[in-house]
């Protein structure tokens, strides 16, 4: 049992650190292609890469089996817009210096997702579950007020994942599977959306830049294997301890932004970042408790 607690909190760490520093420094690098072209590599080649360990695993009978029904499909087909906007709006927030954006973003997802449960699936919920909702609706309407601007950046980031989980959650299939069938629908929308760049001169792939298109190539790579490893973690040690470890992410993310990339960190913002760690802080109070 130490064994298995172990182990998994090793991996769900470690998905959890690639995902808020790898993944940043990678993005980063390739941010010389637009968060849109990003995102059609991300798509295509995460497909690719999908489709070589579904053969590996032999899981072709799980796929299959869950893409003979139409409903499935068409809900695979929502997931998949929903995650491929949320992959283009943090792209967009690391392109553009606005990783903090990013981060407050994946902060409140899951508190987010508490809230999607208790109105959309009838969930149980208690005094703590309101009180993170309550604070991070508190920390969204003061930024409105001090900034007069809506932080579209954080929450379409944590809305669309937020929306993207409560979702999947009407369909019974491995994360690994669920996205290959995600990736492969919008695979055709991707590759209209690169032969637009394309035509316009708009791409960075292409045979006449090899490197900075071999570069491009490991978006697929960026998005599997912290997929893998928080999914092999999730599986050892459940939701509530895979979701504390989570807030890994936002947290280096924040740390990055202000420290390494030098983001400006306004009082307003400061002060509903603070809003949104004591939600965070409840929230994580009550997940210790499952």
């Amino acid at each position: 049992m130490k064994k298995n607690l172990l182990k998994g909190s090793l991996f769900t760490i470690g998905a959890s650190l690639w995902w808020g520093v790898i993944g940043v420094f990678y993005f980063k690098f390739v941010s010389f292609a637009s968060p849109l072209e990003l995102t059609i590599h991300r798509t295509i080649w995460t497909a690719l890469l999908l489709i070589i360990t579904t053969s590996y695993y032999s899981k072709w009978s799980e796929f299959k089996k869950l893409i003979k029904k139409t409903q499935n499909l068409l809900i695979l087909l929502l997931t998949g817009i929903l995650i491929s906007i949320n992959w283009f709006t943090w792209l967009y927030a690391v392109s553009t210096n606005n990783l903090l954006d990013g981060s407050l973003g994946y902060y409140i997802f899951p508190i987010l997702s508490v809230f999607f449960g208790i109105i959309f699936l009838k969930e149980p919920y208690n005094r703590n579950k309101i009180i993170s909702v309550v604070l991070v609706i508190l920390s969204f309407l003061y930024l409105l007020y001090q900034l007069k601007s809506i932080p579209w950046i954080g929450i379409t980031v944590a809305l669309t994942f937020s929306l993207y989980g409560l979702i999947r959650k009407k369909i019974n299939v491995s994360s690994d599977i669920g996205l290959l069938v995600e990736t492969l629908l919008m695979t055709p929308f991707a590759i209209l959306l690169f032969y637009y760049l394309a035509i316009n001169n708009l791409n960075i792939f292409s045979t006449s830049e090899p490197n900075l298109s071999f570069y491009l190539f490991w978006a697929g790579l960026m998005t599997l294997i912290p997929l893998f490893w928080y999914t092999k973690g999730f599986n050892l040690i459940g939701i509530g301890p895979a979701s504390m470890i989570f807030f890994l992410t936002p947290t280096a993310q924040f740390v990055l932004g202000v420290l390494y990339y030098e983001e400006p960190l306004v009082l307003h913002k400061l002060i509903s970042f603070i809003f949104i760690w004591i939600a965070v802080i409840v929230y994580l109070n009550e997940l210790r408790k499952e």
